[in-house]
């Protein structure tokens, strides 16, 4: 793989309600979630002004244009976890009415399918959580088959994964290859960024730790040079760097502290050869849209700085990895 340029990657957490449904009741978040349909046109506008490709993550479910079809591509075997609310099955069979713009966006999908330089991957069918306790290896393997089946029906072929909620499961890779997934997204390599099951306190300290790293520098750029990703076997782990935090009217003093963080991630990236992967959720931009995007202008701006002085590159998930050459998963990705 050449290590000439460095690579500016986004992803996208493309969630509506089955994102936060275990966690928010639907009229807790609804102006964030119908936002979203205002969000993702106007994202997509400023990725392809600046030129810039993407990885959208997809839920399953928001393929299916209702709930009929939504259950008709669901795994025979279901998530068993410990937790029932962590399965969003019995909400999807037992609700009378879903409405469309809360669970289901084939109407978004295709727009995202069309518009260049963006990768419709997938966030697991049913948002699926694999470090939770009692669902299985063979319950996942079925979830992402799911997944796979109902993206194939708009001829789109799936070949990354994030992980919900980034709940990273190691002994899950080979499931992954066997279904032709070619990358995934980790964490970045800091304490404060590992999903785990710790207690309570330790979880908002690292929450805490996480807001503070987003304005001052305390885990580094989290970049890394492309042969970093250059693993023996499929698929191979394209980490993050930053999580690209809404607009927050409280914090607004703050801004210009947030967006020097990411462009000096960025030019570190740029100068060095290294990878700088930005990711967030539209349903983050649903509302403060206009700040938001205004933000996302701003970094995309800096990118097109960076390609022009550097010769930075935007690259989707997918194509980073098909851009290996010479080595063993090289050749088995192609």
């Amino acid at each position: 793989m050449s290590s000439e340029k460095g690579t500016f990657v986004i992803s996208l957490d493309f969630e509506l309600y089955w994102g936060v449904r275990d966690k928010k009741g639907i009229n807790d978040y609804r102006e964030n979630i119908l936002g979203v349909w205002e969000a993702v046109p106007a994202i997509l506008n400023l990725l392809e002004k600046y030129s810039v490709h993407a990885t959208w993550a997809t839920v399953g479910i928001l393929f299916a244009k209702d709930k009929q079809q939504a259950l008709s591509f669901s795994p025979l075997k279901k998530p068993s976890y410990t937790d029932k609310n962590l399965s969003p099955y019995s909400y999807l069979e037992e609700s009378d009415f879903l409405e469309d713009k809360m669970h289901f966006a084939p109407t978004l999908i295709n727009s995202i399918s069309k518009c260049a330089g963006q990768e419709v991957a997938t966030h697991t069918y049913s948002h699926y959580y694999c470090l939770e306790s009692g669902q299985s290896g063979e319950e996942f393997k079925e979830d992402i088959s799911s997944a796979i089946n109902i993206a194939s029906q708009y001829n789109i072929v799936t070949k990354s994964l994030i992980f919900p909620r980034n709940q990273f499961n190691e002994n899950y890779l080979n499931l992954l290859s066997d279904l032709g997934i070619t990358s995934y997204r980790g964490t970045e390599k800091s304490w404060i960024y590992k999903a785990n099951h710790n207690k309570e306190s330790k979880k908002r300290s690292r929450r805490a730790a996480r807001l503070l790293d987003s304005y001052i520098n305390l885990s580094g750029h989290n970049t890394y040079k492309i042969e970093k990703i250059n693993e023996k076997q499929l698929p191979v782990n394209i980490r993050s760097s930053r999580f690209l935090r809404p607009y927050n009217k409280k914090l607004k003093l703050l801004e210009p502290f947030r967006l020097q963080r990411i462009k000096k991630g960025m030019k570190h990236a740029a100068k060095n050869n290294e990878i700088y992967h930005l990711w967030f959720h539209p349903h983050n931009f649903g509302v403060n849209l206009s700040e938001n995007i205004e933000f996302l202008e701003s970094i995309l701006k800096y990118y097109s700085e960076l390609y022009h002085r550097y010769d930075m590159q935007s690259l989707n998930m997918k194509e980073l990895c098909e851009k290996s050459e010479g080595n063993s998963y090289g050749k088995k990705a192609s």
